[in-house]
């Protein structure tokens, strides 16, 4: 997945951020995390709705590694990225 993170294609990358999706308790975090600041800063639509996408899940099992991963980086995550992101943070 390192390696597909970096591809040109936006398939690709788009898949490297949502391969964890239903890995749940088992999500590699810094993976995650790793692989959404290294996209958040993408134009794509479908970059955007994969990272808030792969947020909101990870976000039913782990939801305070997200609030603050949101949190400290809101700035350079898309609106889009946030707002799916952030759908079940409490």
């Amino acid at each position: 997945m390192n390696e597909w993170i970096q591809d040109d294609h936006l398939w690709i990358r788009r898949t490297a951020i949502i391969h964890q999706l239903k890995y749940k308790a088992n999500t590699n975090e810094e993976m995650l995390f790793r692989f959404c600041k290294s996209t958040m800063e993408e134009e794509d639509f479908f970059i955007r709705k994969a990272i808030g996408w792969a947020l909101r899940e990870y976000s039913k099992t782990s939801n305070k590694p997200v609030k603050e991963f949101i949190e400290s980086n809101k700035e350079n995550l898309s609106k889009l990225s946030v707002r799916e992101g952030s759908k079940y943070l409490k």
